[in-house]
């Protein structure tokens, strides 16, 4: 039996297709670790791993992978998520980017789909901009530790923010008032709660929306998700922020404002209207591979 033989419920070519993608991921700490290992161990093929941080004492608590000798040698968190894929499967393509992620577009611009496991309101909101901007699908995960009256509540969401979907803003999870908090606060705020099994269960329940999207599975009838966790009942369920959004424009990233100019998708368009079992040729965008299952999701 083959590494990947015990996945073929995705599809009856989905060791080649997960192999041939590329994904970003936009943060390698609590969140983005386990992303990447759960990313390698399904099989997929290529990695454009961001980060300009090092690990440090207080990240042996939830960073996957991290060791304490990574601690005394202050090994780079991107370093220490390509050691880990490369350990799963040392034919990946493993592209590290050991800097902030507005330094690394070049290699963000053609991958498959965005990882934004990134603490900052600010970052989200930009890194989902700008993926939008390259029709690229984008997963964001967060989770924060809120004191309450006898104790502390773990909450967090996951939200598949695709191009025509609700955003980021649409939900609520990026606001102008977080914004301006997270200014004031720059710099005093300190790093926020974070431990290895919330993340652990955010990390799994993205990567199951980002295979969702990328393989035939599970196709769901709506363009884009978001996912509530709730840590104190140990539950996920859909979010009725999304249920009261999914069937109204997005407010604040029209479809019809976005895509790369320099990428021509008329092309595929035509492809995509002429026959719904048409797939994109992989020498004319290898890039948007996604895009024929995302035309036929909108057109239904």
């Amino acid at each position: 039996m083959s590494w990947l033989s015990r996945q073929s419920f995705l599809g009856a070519d989905s060791d080649e297709r997960l192999a041939g993608l590329m994904v970003a991921i936009g943060g390698l700490g609590g969140g983005g670790s386990h992303v990447a290992q759960q990313l390698a161990h399904v099989g997929v093929g290529g990695f454009v791993l961001i980060d300009d941080d090092r690990i440090d004492e207080t990240n042996l608590n939830r960073l996957v992978g991290g060791t304490r000798q990574d601690v005394i040698d202050g090994t780079l968190k991107v370093d220490i998520a390509a050691r880990v894929i490369r350990a799963i499967n040392p034919e990946a393509r493993v592209t590290v980017v050991p800097r902030k992620w507005q330094d690394a577009l070049d290699d963000i611009r053609g991958v498959d789909a965005v990882f934004g496991c990134v603490d900052s309101v600010r970052a989200k909101d930009e890194l989902e901009t700008f993926s939008r901007r390259l029709l690229i699908p984008y997963v964001d995960q967060g989770m924060d530790v809120h004191e309450i009256e006898g104790g502390f509540l773990i909450a967090g969401q996951v939200v598949l923010s695709m191009p025509g979907g609700p955003c980021l803003r649409c939900l609520g999870v990026v606001t102008d008032e977080a914004l301006d908090e997270e200014a004031r606060n720059y710099g005093a705020a300190g790093g926020k709660p974070q431990v290895v099994w919330p993340n652990g269960v955010l990390a799994s329940t993205a990567v199951g929306l980002f295979l969702q999207t990328m393989t035939p599975w599970h196709v769901s009838q709506h363009i884009g998700e978001c996912l509530e966790y709730d840590g104190n009942l140990h539950t996920m369920q859909p979010s009725d922020r999304m249920r009261r959004r999914r069937d109204r424009p997005c407010a604040h990233k029209a479809l019809a404002d976005l895509g790369d100019p320099m990428f021509d998708v008329r092309q595929i368009v035509t492809a995509a209207k002429a026959s719904v079992t048409v797939q994109p040729s992989e020498a004319l965008v290898p890039e948007r591979r996604w895009w024929t299952r995302f035309f036929r999701m909108r057109s239904q």
